[in-house]
C-alpha cells in the first residue's frame, strides 16, 4: 500500500481513506507494508507495518505542497536531486528509490498506490515484480485545479499510471467519468468503490467540548444558525462562492453565523472577501484543525455546506453528518452518489445556496428531518464492505496473473 499520508498526520481525507480502509483489510486477513513519506509516531495503529520513505518530519512534509498544483516543480525523477528533499520532486524520488529496496526485499502479492503522488512509486514496484497495480483515484488534477488546466507534470504522472495500472478504483462515478473523458481509460478498467464512515472510530470518549467556540454558542442560544465548512482553502474547495451565498443569505435572514474550518492558500483571499461583502463579523476563521478541535467545529454547527468545483467523494460530508449536521453539497461531489437526504446545488449557484441556507434557518421542522434522515442513509456504508470489495479485485487480478 503506497499513501501519502496517515492520521494523525494527514492534512485531509486521503489519510483517513486510506486509515479505515487498510484497517479494514487487515481484519479480512490481508498482510500491509504500508509507505509513508515522513517518519513519525502513528499511535493505534497495529493491524499493519509502516515504514518510512525519509526522515522528513510531518510538519516539513505539510510544506511541500502535495495538493497545490502550482507548487510541483516541472521535474522528472530523472532530473529531480534525491537529497533535496524541501522539494516534493526530491521526496518523491526518495520514495520510489525506497519502495524499489522494499519490494526486492519483500515482494508483494499487490501493490496498491493511492493517487498521483505514489503512482510513480506504483509503477516502479510493478516493474521490478510483476505484481499487479491497483491505483486508486481520491482526485484527479482536474479536480484540485478546478478543472482550469492545472500542473502538466502531473497530468502525464496520472496518465502514465492510469494506463499502467491493471485495475484502476474510483471513489465515484463523477470520477470514474472524469478519468475517461479526460484520460481515455476504458470504462472496464475502473471500478467505483465508494468511501465509507467508521462510527465506532468516534466512540473514543470524545465530548464537545462547548468553550472551543463559546461565542458561537451564546449566538445559539440567541436564535442563530451555525453554517460550517470544513476543508483546505484552496480553488477547488469554491469557497468564494461559499462566502458570496453566505453574503447573500445574510440580506434575506440576519441570524447567521458562518465557520470556516480549515486553512489554504486562499485564507486571505476570503477574509479579504467577507470584509468587501460587508460580512466580516459573520465569518469565523479557525486555522487548520484537527482531533478534537475538528470534531469541535462539526458538533457546534447547525449545517454544513460542502461547496467544492469538483469533489470526487467527500468524506467530510458524513462526518458532519454524524455529528448531527444538515446537508448542503455542490452537485459536482461524488458523495451525493450516496446521498438522499441533502440538498444540491451547482457551485456557481451562490444564489441557490444562499436560498437553501435561509431555507434550513427559518424551518427547524426542515432542518430536522434532513438531519435524521441523512442519518439513516450515512449508516448503510461501511469500510468492510469496501474492504471485501478491494480484497476480491485483489484476487481476480492474482488469477489472472497465475495464469
Amino acid at each position: 500500500m503506497l499513501g501519502w499520508e496517515l492520521p494523525p498526520h494527514n492534512s485531509g481525507g486521503l489519510g483517513v481513506a486510506c486509515y479505515h480502509m487498510s484497517k479494514a483489510l487487515a481484519l479480512q486477513g490481508a498482510k500491509i507494508d504500508f509507505v509513508v513519506p515522513y517518519t513519525a509516531h502513528h499511535p493505534n495503529v497495529d493491524f499493519m507495518t509502516i515504514h518510512s520513505a525519509t526522515p522528513l518530519m510531518p510538519l516539513e512534509r505539510y510544506g511541500l505542497g502535495a495538493y497545490d498544483s502550482s507548487a510541483v516543480l516541472h521535474k522528472t525523477l530523472v532530473e529531480a536531486d534525491i537529497h533535496d528533499l524541501k522539494n516534493m520532486r526530491g521526496v518523491q524520488k526518495r520514495y520510489v528509490q525506497f519502495v524499489e529496496t522494499l519490494v526486492t526485499t519483500s515482494v508483494p502479492d499487490a501493490i496498491h498506490a493511492h493517487d498521483w503522488l505514489t503512482m510513480e512509486a506504483g509503477m516502479r514496484a510493478k516493474e521490478i515484480t510483476g505484481a499487479p497495480l491497483i491505483v486508486h483515484v481520491h482526485a484527479t488534477e482536474f479536480d484540485r485545479a478546478a478543472d482550469v488546466g492545472g500542473n502538466p507534470l502531473v497530468h502525464e504522472i496520472e496518465y502514465q499510471g492510469l494506463m499502467m495500472a491493471d485495475r484502476i478504483i474510483a471513489v465515484s462515478n463523477i470520477t470514474k467519468s472524469l478519468i475517461m473523458q479526460k484520460y481515455g481509460i476504458a470504462e472496464n478498467k475502473i471500478e467505483v468503490i465508494y468511501n465509507a464512515i467508521d462510527t465506532m472510530s468516534f466512540n473514543d470518549g470524545y465530548t464537545y467540548d462547548d468553550r472551543t467556540y463559546l461565542y458561537l454558542e451564546e449566538l445559539k442560544k440567541e436564535g442563530y444558525t451555525i453554517v460550517s465548512t470544513l476543508t483546505r482553502f484552496t480553488i477547488q474547495k469554491g469557497l468564494t462562492h461559499f462566502v458570496k451565498a453566505a453574503a447573500r443569505a445574510s440580506q434575506k435572514y440576519d441570524k447567521f453565523a458562518f465557520l470556516l474550518a480549515g486553512d489554504g492558500e486562499q485564507r486571505d483571499e476570503l477574509i479579504a472577501l467577507g470584509a468587501e461583502l460587508g460580512i466580516a463579523d459573520k465569518l469565523f476563521f479557525t486555522g487548520f484543525v484537527r482531533g478534537k478541535q475538528w470534531r469541535d467545529a462539526y458538533s457546534v454547527s447547525d449545517v454544513f455546506v460542502m461547496s467544492s468545483v469538483s469533489e470526487p467523494f467527500g468524506l467530510t460530508a458524513l462526518e458532519a453528518a454524524h455529528h448531527d449536521n444538515a446537508l448542503i453539497i455542490t452537485k459536482q461531489s461524488g458523495v451525493g452518489e450516496v446521498l438522499n437526504s441533502v440538498f444540491r446545488y451547482d457551485f456557481w449557484d451562490v444564489d441557490r445556496l444562499a436560498d437553501e441556507l435561509v431555507g434550513i434557518a427559518t424551518s427547524d421542522s426542515l432542518k430536522n428531518a434532513l438531519r435524521q434522515n441523512v442519518q439513516n442513509e450515512y449508516a448503510r456504508l461501511s469500510w468492510y464492505d469496501v474492504a471485501r470489495d478491494c480484497l476480491k479485485m485483489y484476487d481476480l487480478l492474482l488469477d489472472r496473473t497465475a495464469v
